[in-house]
C-alpha cells in the first residue's frame, strides 16, 4: 500500500520537473482486493496515520446499540413533567387563566396573555383556561384529565380547559366544564380545536402560535355558547368582538363639550321647562295674530266741478302710416261741447 502511494506521488513530481506525459500506475493485486473487501482507505498515509490507525479508520469497532429498557428510561425522564410541578397544576383551581407553573413564558408575555383571556371572560359567557406545557413534554399517565376539569369545574361559570404544548400545539388536548359537556358533543370540540391548531401553525414562532391558538379559540366559543343557550339569537357574533379588541382608542371629547354636557345634566331639567313655557306663549301670540282683522276708513272726497263725475273724454292722437301726413290721418270727431 505505501510502495503504490509512492509511486503515484513521485509519478507526479516527475511529470511536473520533465513535461513529459508518464504511464499511469498499476494497482497491485492484493491492494485491490483489499479496497474491494473495505480494508484500505486510499488516502490515509497523505493524512499521517500508521498502519494500525489506518485498520482502525478502516475496520471500526462495533459500538453496542441501547436497548428498550434504556430508550424508554431515557424518553420518560426526559419529556415527563416533573413530579413537583404537579401539584401547582392539578392540586386546585387555577386563580388565572394562563397555569405556567414551570415559567415557561416570561413575565411580560405572561401578562400580555392573561389580560387577553381576562378580556375574553368579560365578554363571554364561557372562560377560557390555558394549562402552559413544554413541546417535548408528556403528562404523566396516572394524571386524569377529564376528572380534573369534573373535579374543579363542576360549579361556577362554565369553562373550557385546554392542555397546550408550547411549540407543538398540534399535541394539545381541549375539555370542557360539566355545564357544556351535554350541549357541545366531542366532534364539536375536536373541530374547535383542530381549527385553533390550523391557525397556530401559520405563524412562524412559538409565542405567536399560542396567540393565534387562544384568538381562534375564544371565537369557536361564541358557537359553544350558543349551542348550550347561554346567548340568545340576536346577540353579537364573535367577528365584532375580534373587530374591537384591534379598534384604536377613542379619542377623548372636547372640553366645551363636556362643559356642555354638564350642565345640561344640572339645568337641563329647568331649560326644558323654560323652553315648553316659550314655545307655549309663542304659539298663543301667533294665533292671536293670525285671528286678527284690519278695517281701513273711507274719506269723503269733494265733488269735481260739482258733478259726481269727470268727462270721460280726452284727446287722442295716434298715426296709423309712416308714408302719410299726420293732418291727412285725422280722424274727424264731433264738437259735442259746441267749441
Amino acid at each position: 500500500m505505501r510502495t503504490l502511494a509512492c509511486l503515484i506521488l513521485s509519478a507526479g513530481l516527475a511529470a511536473g520537473a520533465q513535461k513529459l506525459p508518464l504511464p499511469l500506475p498499476e494497482w497491485e493485486a492484493a491492494d485491490k482486493a483489499a479496497l474491494e473487501k473495505g480494508e484500505f482507505v486510499p488516502g490515509l498515509m497523505l493524512l499521517g496515520m500508521d498502519a494500525e490507525e489506518e485498520d482502525a479508520a478502516a475496520n471500526p469497532p462495533d459500538v453496542p446499540q441501547p436497548t428498550a429498557e434504556e430508550l424508554a428510561e431515557k424518553e420518560k425522564a426526559s419529556t415527563e413533567v416533573a413530579e413537583e410541578y404537579l401539584e401547582e397544576y392539578f392540586g386546585e383551581r387555577p386563580s388565572t387563566f394562563i397555569v405556567d407553573p414551570q415559567g415557561l413564558l416570561s413575565s411580560k408575555d405572561e401578562r400580555d396573555r392573561e389580560s387577553f383571556l381576562k378580556y375574553h371572560s368579560s365578554d363571554s359567557e364561557v372562560d377560557l383556561y390555558v394549562y402552559l406545557f413544554d413541546g417535548h413534554q408528556v403528562i404523566p399517565s396516572e394524571v386524569r384529565e377529564e376528572e380534573i376539569v369534573e373535579r374543579f369545574f363542576s360549579e361556577g361559570k362554565p369553562a373550557v380547559v385546554v392542555y397546550y404544548f408550547l411549540g407543538a400545539p398540534q399535541k394539545s388536548d381541549i375539555y370542557v366544564s360539566p355545564q357544556l359537556s351535554d350541549a357541545v358533543p366531542a366532534v364539536e370540540q375536536r373541530r374547535a380545536l383542530i381549527s385553533s391548531v390550523e391557525e397556530a401553525l401559520e405563524k412562524p414562532d412559538a409565542l405567536a402560535q399560542l396567540e393565534a391558538f387562544c384568538v381562534q379559540l375564544s371565537i369557536r366559543i361564541y358557537w359553544m355558547e350558543r349551542a348550550a343557550g347561554l346567548v340568545t339569537e340576536s346577540a353579537s357574533s364573535p367577528l365584532p368582538r375580534r373587530a374591537r379588541s384591534q379598534e384604536p382608542a377613542v379619542k377623548p371629547e372636547p372640553a366645551m363639550l363636556v362643559q356642555a354636557k354638564e350642565w345640561s345634566a344640572q339645568y337641563g331639567q329647568m331649560a326644558g321647562v323654560m323652553g315648553g313655557a316659550v314655545l307655549i306663549l309663542a304659539g298663543v301670540f301667533a294665533f292671536a295674530r293670525s285671528r286678527t282683522r284690519h278695517r281701513f276708513p273711507v274719506f269723503e272726497v269733494a265733488p269735481r266741478l260739482g258733478g259726481a263725475h269727470a268727462a270721460g273724454i280726452g284727446a287722442v292722437i295716434s298715426f296709423g302710416s309712416t308714408t302719410q301726413s299726420p293732418s291727412s290721418q285725422r280722424n274727424d270727431v264731433p264738437d259735442y261741447l259746441g267749441l
